[in-house]
């Protein structure tokens, strides 16, 4: 749970709303019976509407747990599939951030109601999507609503097809991040480091208190904590550490009251501290026309070691809605999120500038290079005048992603880029706080594999050292010619067979595979459309060569007319297919159904050896099986013209009847062969060969993308376990 902007509280409601009827069997007339059905039918009309109205009620007074578990039985239990039941129960789950659920009801939404859904429910089911993983359907679904919508900036985003690998630009670096041990099944979340204490939310129930429940999701109200920091060595690794928190509690009155309060932030002396509250004047709840309760920014002095003076902002509304504030570091100016009119989407970034004797000047909107149409949350500004915040509106891995932009002098802002892993995963991920000395820091998410709701992880940057690496080289050529290979793909595969890079072969028929690591044993495979594959096994052993050359070569299965293959052999006076046979046969097979258009003709040839009526007739048989088997592999029968077998007639040099015996067998064998010509659809082989070389270019454009985001070569070696990211107890990041 974040705190949201806009909040409402409301009363439990239980409605039995159940029936029943029981019809004796009795002498009815015709008219009382339909009586009968009516009254039936209206009674459970009744309860029908009536639980509709219940989860109806629920839903606009945000208490999102009740209405899911009303909405869904609605569909479950009375088959009710309505756009109004679906949207809400889809968004009942994904405001409680239940993606899992949230999916499969925003996917059966757009199905059933596909040209009447808004772009607010595609958003949310790409959303969704992206929580999953699917980032290929969620994106396409981003491109259309980036197409309507002149304010978004995923359009621009959308262009850079390997986003994916940006995103994981911590390559360079090994961070260490581990989930608090303060953290608790409820929502924990924040973090702000202060001479030695850290400041933070959470949801966990005070001790010895009976908590009343926010509705929103049944925990209790937010408050905010004050902790002891400690640098921890990590278990197994007494060179690497993590910041831990212990000696957690409270903050007490006047910060802390019955309702939410969170997101601190403090001035450097530790005088000022400002956060964020509900509209809350200290006796009771202030509603906005609607009846909503917002959120509104405060500050409080610390006078002689008790915080004091709590003051409400000025530029606060009951409105709309202010919080999350931050600091630029030389404290005067106060960031922070609001849904005021004006902005770009549904939360902005704002700044203002902090007088004198408590005044404050006119909040300015950042701007749409920071704000999109969609949330902004969650600001921060380190040390280095570096604004980090949270969005779902830049592109991101999943939910709210953690977004970074230097602030320049003239208070414009570089281009924002994505934090990228470990910080970032397919779930929420905000409150991003950087201490001072830039090692340290913290940031929360609700990623799976965690304690609660949203959970507290802290983390701790390294200095990487030095790690080998080596270059791969080579060419891939011709086997038979020499002629360079251009565009042929090249993998290359790991122990365990995972494909660790890959790449094509340039105009030149050359490739490069830069930093593999050193004292690893790998494959390198090369394959083309309609070419027999090669590979050869490589090691990086030797740390005295920087550069390791490796040629491949391939076997073109095509030449001119035919699909050329080695010798397909029999045994002696016999004609079935032998498994050496079947084995080059499957080459055959490929091409055919690599190009399903040609038709081919099949060709089968003796030595002179033998009879020749008694050839002709064997050879034929040999052509027929051959055929045969080509079929059996899923060929169509019309797609193989003729196969004829020709006995002795066309040799292929003087080893005739009368020469046999001056033959050697290495003569003879060179007769006994099969040809398979291509009779019809050659001239469409090449468009295919095309049309593949530009498929492949861009699969593994993306595919190079994607492998880079998942597993980083650098931090993955079994070898060196210090370099791994998450600590031994935290299974943090999620895969």
């Amino acid at each position: 749970m974040k705190l949201c902007l806009g909040m409402t509280y409301l009363k439990n409601i239980n409605i039995n709303h159940q029936g029943s009827f029981k019809l004796e069997k009795v002498e009815l007339m015709k008219s009382q019976k339909i009586l009968l059905i009516l009254l039936i039918v209206i009674s459970v009309n009744t309860v029908f509407a009536q639980s509709r109205r219940v989860a109806d009620r629920y839903f606009e007074e945000f208490s999102y747990i009740q209405s899911a578990e009303l909405y869904k039985s609605i569909v479950v239990k009375k088959g009710d599939t309505s756009k109004h039941v679906l949207s809400r129960l889809a968004d009942s789950y994904y405001n409680n951030a239940n993606t899992e659920e949230a999916l499969i009801w925003y996917e059966k939404l757009v199905k059933i109601y596909r040209n009447e859904v808004t772009d607010r429910y595609l958003f949310k089911y790409a959303q969704t999507l992206r929580s999953k993983g699917d980032y290929k359907k969620s994106d396409s679904i981003f491109l259309v609503l980036s197409e309507k919508n002149d304010k978004s900036n995923r359009k621009i985003e959308l262009e850079n097809e390997n986003y994916l690998l940006d995103y994981s630009n911590n390559k360079d670096q090994r961070i260490s991040i581990r989930n608090l041990a303060i953290n608790t099944p409820y929502s924990d979340y924040g973090g702000f480091i202060l001479d030695g204490n850290a400041y933070y939310t959470s949801a966990a129930p005070k001790k010895g208190k009976k908590q009343r429940l926010y509705k929103w999701n049944n925990q209790p109200f937010l408050n905010i904590y004050k902790a002891k920091e400690s640098i921890e060595t990590i278990e197994g690794n007494e060179k690497d550490t993590v910041l831990e928190l212990n000696n957690h509690k409270i903050l007490p009155e006047p910060i802390t009251t019955r309702y939410h309060e969170g997101k601190p932030v403090f001035t450097k002396d530790g005088k000022t501290v400002y956060f964020t509250r509900n509209n809350f004047d200290g006796k009771r709840l202030n509603n906005d026309k609607r009846r909503s309760v917002n959120l509104k920014i405060y500050r409080a002095s610390l006078v002689n070691g008790v915080w004091s003076n709590v003051l409400e902002l000025p530029f606060n509304s009951n409105e709309y809605s202010t919080g999350h504030p931050a600091l630029s570091p030389d404290e005067k100016l106060l960031y922070f999120v609001s849904d005021m009119p004006g902005g770009f989407g549904a939360s902005d970034i704002y700044k203002v500038k902090i007088k004198e004797n408590d005044a404050f000047g006119k909040p300015i909107n950042l701007g749409d290079k920071v704000n999109t149409s969609d949330k902004e949350k969650f600001p921060f500004i380190g040390n280095d005048n570096t604004l980090y915040f949270s969005s779902d509106g830049h592109l991101g891995l999943g939910l709210l992603d953690v977004f970074q932009t230097k602030i320049k002098n003239d208070s414009t802002f570089t281009k924002v880029t994505n934090l990228g892993e470990p910080f970032n995963s397919k779930r929420d991920d905000f409150a991003f706080y950087i201490h001072e000395d830039g090692k340290k820091g913290f940031f929360s998410s609700n990623r799976k594999k965690g304690k609660g709701d949203d959970d507290i992880y802290s983390y701790y940057i390294y200095t990487t050292p030095s790690i080998c690496t080596k270059t791969i080289t080579g060419t891939v050529v011709d086997a038979k010619t020499g002629d360079i290979i251009p565009d042929a793909i090249l993998k290359l595969v790991n122990a365990s067979g995972e494909v660790m890079h890959e790449t094509i072969s340039d105009i030149s028929g050359n490739y490069k595979f830069e930093k593999v690591l050193c004292d690893s044993k790998y494959v390198i495979k090369a394959s083309k459309l309609d070419h027999r594959p090669d590979q050869k096994p490589i090691d990086t052993m030797s740390k005295e060569i920087e550069v390791v050359k490796v040629d491949l070569k391939l076997i073109p299965l095509i030449i001119g007319d035919q699909i050329v293959i080695n010798p397909i052999y029999f045994d002696f006076n016999k004609s079935f297919i032998r498994e050496d046979a079947e084995y080059e046969l499957e080459n055959i097979v490929t091409v055919m159904k690599n190009h399903p258009e040609i038709v081919i003709k099949i060709e089968s040839h003796t030595d002179s050896r033998g009879k020749d009526a008694y050839n002709k007739f064997l050879s034929d048989k040999r052509a027929k099986s051959t055929r045969d088997y080509i079929i059996s592999r899923g060929i169509p029968k019309n797609s193989i013209e003729s196969a004829v077998g020709y006995g002795e007639e066309q040799l292929l040099n003087n080893c005739n009847n009368a020469n046999q015996r001056k033959c050697s067998e290495k003569e003879h064998q060179v007769n006994r062969r099969s040809y398979f010509y291509i009779v019809k659809g050659k001239d469409r082989i090449q468009a295919k060969q095309q049309a593949e070389k530009i498929k492949v270019k861009k699969r593994i454009s993306k595919r190079n993308s994607y492998l880079m985001f998942l597993r980083n070569n650098f931090k993955s070696n079994g070898n060196n376990p210090s370099q791994n990211k998450c600590t031994k107890d935290s299974d943090c990041e999620e895969k």
